[in-house]
């Protein structure tokens, strides 16, 4: 009994390191990002970073140097980031959720197995090969369908990277959606059957219903991927921060923006760089805040069907 207490006693201890050791190096992370974004706001004002119309954070090296104004207004930065996950969500909330749909209830058992492991491959492929993809097929082809109706398309579009994340994000969507249909009681199917209901009507009036906070905080982690995706919008989208609602012209994203300006020999010292600890800051709060959403969602309404 006296080495079963000690070993009982020395797991105990090593997983409780372990989840202290994961609270401490998240901690670390935040409280790092934070104090150089604090030094940021003392160079440049909150309020220009959050609402200015301008993104042109190169700093002049003499007085009579041209385009290099130092402006840090990031909402260019902020509409480019929600278009692509706006076009990206568009594509990957149908296309998943009625995989799910299919593959929980009208899917035989074989075809489930077959189809399911098939479509979450695409969670596997490196989003540089997605990349790839867009800038290869899919922008060419937008280009020349855009032509064909008489629009300009640019060869780096909002559209092209929301098109091809959406692909990215879809057996994300389904997986997460897919498991919480399947999670529903079978009672309630059964008791739904019993009243003579069809199988369309039944997914519409009681198995979708009652999977629906769970869907919903499905949605809501999969935007939280695509705001922070960088390699297909980097490839596919552009670098430059234009102000722009139209989805057919070039746009950045604060993700790309924090990539490009901490690439090279960068002096921690400048506005410039420590732009880029403001965006990865205000990028966290963002998917810190859609996280706890789709928790609060789950939890309120999940009580409601249980």
């Amino acid at each position: 009994m006296t080495a079963r207490h000690i070993l009982e006693k020395t797991i105990y201890g090593l997983l409780w390191l372990a989840a202290a050791t994961s609270v401490v190096i998240t901690l670390a992370i935040v409280f790092s990002v934070l104090f150089e974004a604090i030094r940021f706001f003392r160079l440049a004002p909150l309020t220009d970073f959050l609402f200015g119309l301008e993104w042109s954070p190169q700093l002049a090296l003499r007085a009579d140097q041209a385009g290099s104004s130092g402006a840090f207004g990031a909402v260019p930065l902020f509409l480019g980031t929600l278009l692509i996950t706006l076009v990206a969500m568009l594509v990957a909330i149908p296309i998943g959720l009625f995989s799910a749909i299919y593959l929980s209830e009208y899917a035989r058992r074989g075809t489930r197995n077959l189809l399911k492991p098939m479509l979450e491959i695409l969670a596997g492929i490196p989003t540089v090969v997605y990349g790839y993809f867009a800038i290869l097929l899919v922008a060419p082809a937008l280009q020349r369908i855009g032509a064909t109706f008489g629009l300009d398309i640019a060869s780096e579009s909002a559209l092209a990277a929301g098109l091809v994340m959406g692909i990215m994000i879809i057996p994300f969507v389904l997986s997460l959606s897919d498991d919480i249909i399947t999670a529903v009681p079978r009672s309630l199917r059964d008791a739904s059957y019993a009243l003579g209901v069809t199988p369309s009507e039944t997914i519409k009036k009681v198995v979708l219903p009652a999977a629906l906070p769970g869907v919903m905080g499905a949605v809501l982690l999969a935007v939280s991927r695509a705001i922070g995706e960088t390699m297909i919008v980097v490839m596919a989208a552009g670098l430059a921060a234009h102000l722009t609602f139209n989805p057919l012209q070039s746009v950045t994203t604060v993700t790309v923006q924090i990539v490009s300006l901490l690439v090279g020999d960068q002096s921690f010292d400048s506005p410039k760089t420590l732009a880029a600890f403001a965006l990865g800051l205000t990028l966290f709060c963002i998917t810190l805040a859609l996280n706890i959403l789709a928790l609060m969602i789950v939890r309120k309404y999940r009580e409601k069907y249980e």
